[in-house]
């Protein structure tokens, strides 16, 4: 590649970033929405100051059928299967509305799961959309393709530079093609990530803030942290992989019972599991839903029943939506469920809740994505100033998490 085809690249990326945010923030704002009318509106019209049991119920299988809808009736498959992790491959044109609509189904009515994946695809399609109007050959056209998915999950991990890390992660076998790669979509995500900060509040586009609100100073590094912070990696290691092999035994009774039933039944699961917290003290909408908005209330709970309750919960409804049909991105929940294991900390030994949401996640995003550096960088954006001597522990909660992962997964691989 010439040095004046690259720049045209560069040049191409800067206009592809401005409508991949524009979609990106008009996906999440309909999707915020939706939630609003279902979850909020429909109950006060029903005359209920919260959700009743019926919706609570009701409304992921409702879900289950716009995604199964989605994915019959439109082109690609409503998306990548979750359980594959996050994807950098280009997204066809013709599998936008699929994807849009499948995970409309997903986010909207409480399955837990994320809205990376379904950004990363759109945001692909829209660079793929823009790559049509300059003659480029297929190579620079999955490259512009790659820009879009940057600059639409810029806001939604903090910035330009977490979200080409975790796509550049998730690019297997780039080697040394990394960082010519990285620079097109690092330009398209900075000027996405302008529109993103200059609409505020619009839409609900605000709650796309990653950084955890109300986190106390975390001061010093601290021994006792450092080696808690290794057990606490090992310990989420160990449940995100228990969760990756039900999404997986799901996943094989979907195959064998037919995508139709199985996601019927797990949007009926997904319903029951919140039912049963709520039953339990639980607030229900902390087990469905992705968990990025319960976060907060999450690093502030002081019960460990209510904790326990809630991650017993979350995790099994997490399975369940990994495999059962359902289309949106791994990498939320994981991060809630690292983070509850980390209360348990708090609660059971007095840790810092600051410590806690920043190894969490990292151990958490580590786990489930096998992306080390992006956890890394997710759980310094979580935390922000409050969190900034945490780095030390998060790295090593990361770092055992990753390792103890890849261990585990050699050896179920071994006993298959």
């Amino acid at each position: 590649m010439t040095g004046r085809t690259y720049l045209r690249l560069v040049a191409i990326g800067a206009v592809i970033g401005l409508p991949a945010a524009a979609v990106a923030a008009g996906f999440l704002a309909l999707v915020h929405e939706l939630e609003d009318v279902f979850w909020h509106d429909l109950p006060d019209a029903l005359g209920h100051t919260a959700p009743p049991w019926y919706l609570i119920v009701g409304l992921p299988v409702l879900g289950a059928l716009v995604v199964l809808a989605a994915r019959s009736l439109l082109p690609g498959d409503g998306g990548h299967e979750p359980l594959d992790g996050i994807s950098g491959k280009p997204t066809p044109i013709a599998h936008a509305p699929g994807v849009a609509l499948a995970a409309l189904g997903t986010l909207v009515f409480g399955a837990v799961l994320g809205p990376e994946a379904p950004l990363i695809a759109l945001g692909s399609v829209v660079g793929l959309a823009v790559a049509r109007f300059f003659p480029v050959d297929p190579e620079h056209g999955r490259l512009l393709a790659l820009a879009g998915s940057f600059s639409a999950i810029s806001a939604l991990f903090g910035g330009p530079l977490t979200a080409g890390i975790l796509l550049i992660e998730a690019s297997v076998g780039l080697g040394t093609k990394a960082i010519p790669v990285l620079i097109p979509g690092l330009v398209a995500a900075a000027i996405g990530y302008l529109l993103f900060t200059g609409l505020g509040n619009w839409g609900g586009l605000d709650e796309a803030d990653l950084e955890v609100p109300g986190l106390p100073p975390y001061g010093g590094v601290h021994l006792g942290d450092l080696l808690l912070a290794i057990v606490l990696g090992i310990a989420i290691a160990i449940v995100v992989e228990l969760v990756r092999i039900a999404g997986r035994r799901v996943l094989a009774g979907r195959e064998a019972a037919g995508p139709g039933p199985m996601l019927v039944a797990g949007g009926l699961v997904v319903g029951l599991l919140a039912l049963l917290a709520d039953a339990l003290g639980a607030d229900p909408v902390d087990v469905l839903f992705s968990g990025q908005s319960s976060i907060p209330s999450l690093a502030q709970e002081d019960s460990a029943r209510v904790v326990l309750v809630v991650l017993a919960a979350k995790g099994l409804a997490y399975a369940v939506c990994l495999g059962c049909g359902f289309r949106g991105g791994p990498v939320f929940p994981a991060m809630f469920l690292g983070i509850g294991l980390g209360m348990l900390a708090v609660i059971a030994v007095d840790a810092s809740p600051t410590w806690a949401v920043a190894v969490g996640t990292a151990a958490g995003v580590a786990a489930m994505t096998r992306l080390l550096i992006a956890a890394l960088l997710i759980s310094a954006v979580l935390v922000g100033s409050a969190g900034a001597d945490t780095v030390p522990a998060a790295v090593l909660a990361g770092v055992a998490a990753w390792v103890v992962t890849f261990g585990l997964e050699r050896r179920v691989g071994r006993r298959a």
